[in-house]
């Protein structure tokens, strides 16, 4: 797992790291030994994809075929100053096409959880394309602010905060608190890697 800073180059480093599973794979592996074997993952939004930085790892990407490179492209038509329309204009998807990407999108990523698992199971079978899921989600859902650019960056405030925990069943007055659900998924997570490697 990797968080970069300047926009794009979150999206270069993948397509660096998938060029380096590709490699350790082929040289490590064996017949009946397989050492190397991952898919990188990608999240990113309108912002990455308006890099330079991007727009050239992505193309070496499709040149290279890495197919175990899946970006789920965060496509919600906002930038921190406003709409995308004032700064971006292309067709992202046919550009990724034109690169020799498997592009799909997921029309309504607020809610459909399972059209997104579909399209990652989709990309994972297709081994000969990097692979681009655009999801249409509308950022700052269910906040005052929902789908404008005062949800990229401006706190939501105490009140607001407090109904958005609400309406997902959290409690309004913890702060930085895992659920008990959670916790338990992620530590039976743990013991079944442990007996694994035990």
């Amino acid at each position: 797992e990797v968080t970069t800073g300047p926009l794009g180059q979150g999206v270069a480093m993948a397509v660096g790291l998938a060029m380096a599973e590709r490699q350790l794979g082929a040289t490590y592996n064996r017949d009946g030994h397989t050492v190397i074997d991952n898919y990188t993952y990608v999240l990113c939004g309108d912002g990455c994809l308006q890099e330079g930085v991007a727009a050239e790892a992505v193309s070496l990407a499709g040149h290279q075929r890495l197919g175990k490179l899946i970006v789920l492209y965060d496509d919600n038509d906002i930038t921190i100053d406003g709409r995308t329309e004032l700064s971006f204009s292309e067709d992202v998807y046919k550009r990724f096409e034109a690169y020799g990407w498997h592009v799909q999108r997921v029309a309504d990523g607020d809610t459909d959880v399972d059209g997104v698992e579909r399209a990652l199971l989709a990309a994972q079978r297709d081994a000969e394309r990097p692979s681009l899921i655009g999801v249409r989600t509308t950022i700052g859902v269910h906040s005052h602010v929902a789908g404008t650019s005062k949800a990229h960056g401006s706190p939501l405030g105490a009140e607001q905060l407090r109904a958005l925990k609400t309406r997902y069943g959290f409690d309004p007055d913890a702060s930085f608190a895992v659920p008990e659900r959670v916790r338990a998924v992620y530590a039976a997570r743990v013991a079944a890697n442990r007996a694994a490697h035990d």
